[in-house]
């Protein structure tokens, strides 16, 4: 039976959200979503976001963990192999839509610095290595605002994969 996109799209956001909520890891977290409602997986992309949380290795300081996660899964299947490592044009279409993916999400969420996010979305940002701050986080509701983030990110980088031919198993 094949799945619709409508269904493969919806699939993303609930598993963004879900993944999000229950193992939290935003970066990670997008990419098994992304994966899972593509029907695709690969352990090493999936591995290596797991430093990208909550804007780069919980810091706050750098983009947002969800939207490197979407982006990285954009360049594992549109990016540039070791193969043609020395053609500088090869990369173009991975960057042409990760650039799509950041400027939807900065159109939608207003930054893509995961500090302005958090204050946008709860009013202010949290040092997530301090653990007054991190259970002060959880008190918040910021579990429940970054798993719709990641649901919509998830979403919108499924939705610009589609876009570009690829065709779930």
């Amino acid at each position: 039976m094949e799945i619709s996109r409508d269904e493969i799209l919806t699939k993303a956001y609930e598993l963004g959200k879900k993944y999000e909520r229950k193992c939290t890891g935003c970066a990670q977290t997008a990419v098994a979503a992304i994966f899972e409602a593509l029907n695709i997986w690969n352990e090493d992309v999936f591995r290596a976001a797991s430093g990208l949380a909550d804007g780069l290795g919980l810091t706050g300081d750098g983009s947002c963990g969800a939207l490197v996660g979407g982006s990285m899964v954009i360049g594992y299947l549109y990016g540039r192999g070791k193969e043609d490592f020395s053609d500088m044009y090869k990369p173009m279409k991975s960057y042409g839509l990760v650039k799509k993916l950041h400027d939807e999400y900065v159109k939608k969420f207003g930054s893509c610095r995961c500090y302005d996010v958090q204050e946008k979305l709860i009013g202010r940002t949290y040092n997530m290595w301090d653990p007054n701050e991190l259970k002060e986080a959880f008190k918040s509701g910021m579990v429940n605002h970054c798993s719709d983030l990641v649901g919509k990110v998830a979403q919108m980088a499924t939705e610009i994969i589609l876009d570009n031919g690829f065709s779930p198993k």
